[in-house]
């Protein structure tokens, strides 16, 4: 951020112009931080590329342990064949998190005793063989029938149907497939949905050959009307509360949970200048805060954006042939030509047609008993988590209007702590010390009288 810091008067002036705009959403500030998957122990990401009944699903792999033991279970709609599957690149789920990652951005107050510009005055807003005829008599028995088996890349692949949960449990469990107890009950509702069940496991020889430290994520693309996500088999043996980000694209726009209500999470506020070196401790403060004030049985909307562009930005947009990537498939059916311009915007963005809605789920098995239901709407209003540092102007002020500005600061600051109190349930005393410390820079004076407002001097 020295760079910023070092800009000239004169284009300082410029940016403030370029970034004149009245629509809420232009930000211009300076990006600082992120609150991307990392400070999560346990997150588990999803992409979903979905336009019509068309579908491309990729599931990151966040597995630990020994690859031999990897087991994956997943309902689909319908019978995936081997053309429909493969394997991507984890640095694809990597961008989106850092693309539509909540954000901290920071602004400096101009000099109020300078010449007032109206250009100038725009506010920030406030993832053992067997015979094969004797194996298939077995399959039957236990209700369990192999529509499709394949390899792609370092995995072995399955797609069984089955009648009864306890024969597929038995059926995963005979071949090898090492599933937690309790997999039964959670298996029951998609077997009455006829939901088909696409299974993988590493091949170990293809593994080391691929010279890969790492499992990729797996892309399955399938057509069926049901815009879901089966997330209760993820709950077998879980015993704490597990995250979820949901990253959906779309050529619309905002896609939202329909069976659970979606909510915005906090953004567009004010915090203190420290919660730069803290910005991670406030984010997961803030957001366990709203999920409990929420009952717990919400999904976050995060980040709603058009991929073609940022403001500010903490990650460049991802290029077409990264899109294609993440399964978005109609791409070239539209050619930037036939892009309609934004209505934000004054020309059309490349990519422009592609919509990401990033969805924050924190669930448990009491308190998110269904699997996911998506819809995707026309809503293509831009939202993102976003947290501003205000610095105040630390030069003379030795006219009127920055006596004025300099009275104003102790409320602004006390706003700023209260704000941070709600958010968080941090104590406020403590977030008053942490303040007194983060600008200590200025004159005294100042805090000496926000103190005195405050009754703590």
């Amino acid at each position: 951020m020295k760079f910023f810091r070092l800009l000239t008067p004169l284009l300082l002036v410029i940016v403030a112009v370029f970034c004149f705009a009245p629509a809420a959403w232009a930000f211009c500030g300076f990006y600082v931080a992120k609150a991307d998957t990392k400070l999560y122990n346990k997150a588990s990401q999803v992409v979903i590329a979905r336009d019509g009944d068309r579908t491309v699903l990729t599931m990151a792999n966040d597995f630990q342990g020994e690859v031999k033991d990897f087991a994956m279970v997943v309902p689909v709609p319908t019978v995936v064949q081997k053309e429909q599957v493969r394997v991507t690149e984890p640095k694809i789920i990597e961008r989106l998190d850092a693309f539509s990652a909540p954000r901290l951005v920071e602004y400096f107050d101009p000099d109020p005793c300078a010449p007032v510009y109206p250009q100038a005055l725009s506010a920030p807003a406030p993832a053992a063989a067997m015979n094969e005829a004797m194996k298939t008599r077995d399959d039957r028995s236990l209700g369990v029938t192999v529509e499709a088996r394949f390899n792609v890349g370092e995995y072995d692949i399955v797609i069984l149907s089955a009648k009864e949960s306890g024969g597929l449990e038995t059926w995963l469990q005979r071949n090898g497939y090492k599933i937690p107890r309790g997999a039964k009950q959670l298996l029951k509702p998609y077997i009455r949905s006829s939901m088909k069940f696409f299974v993988a496991k590493v091949n170990l020889n293809k593994f080391e050959q691929s010279g890969y430290q790492f499992l990729r994520p797996l892309q399955i693309s399938y057509q069926s009307p049901k815009f879901m996500l089966p997330i209760r088999l993820g709950m077998i043996n879980a015993t704490t509360e597990q995250d979820l980000i949901v990253y959906i694209l779309s050529p619309q726009g905002q896609a939202e949970i329909t069976n659970y209500r979606t909510v915005k999470i906090p953004s567009d506020t004010n915090v203190p200048l420290f919660v730069k070196d803290e910005f991670g401790d406030f984010y997961k403060s803030m957001f366990q805060t709203a999920y409990t004030k929420e009952n717990k049985k919400v999904g976050f909307l995060e980040y709603a954006w058009n991929m073609g562009s940022c403001d500010p930005c903490s990650a460049d947009p991802l290029s077409q042939e990264e899109l294609k990537q993440a399964g978005v498939f109609w791409l070239d059916n539209n050619s930037e030509s036939n892009v309609p311009a934004s209505p934000t915007f004054r020309r059309p963005f490349p990519n422009s047609s592609v919509f990401i809605s990033r969805l924050h789920v924190r669930y448990t098995r009491d308190k998110f008993p269904e699997d996911l239901i998506f819809q995707q709407t026309a809503n293509s209003e831009f939202f993102q988590g976003r947290y501003v540092l205000q610095h105040p102007f630390q030069g003379e002020l030795k006219c009127q209007a920055g006596r004025e500005y300099k009275r104003s600061l102790p409320k602004r600051f006390e706003q700023e702590a209260q704000t941070l109190a709600k958010l968080t349930n941090w104590k406020i005393q403590d977030i008053r010390n942490k303040m007194k410390l983060s600008v200590g820079n200025l004159t005294y004076s100042w805090w000496e009288n926000l103190f005195s407002w405050l009754g703590l001097y």
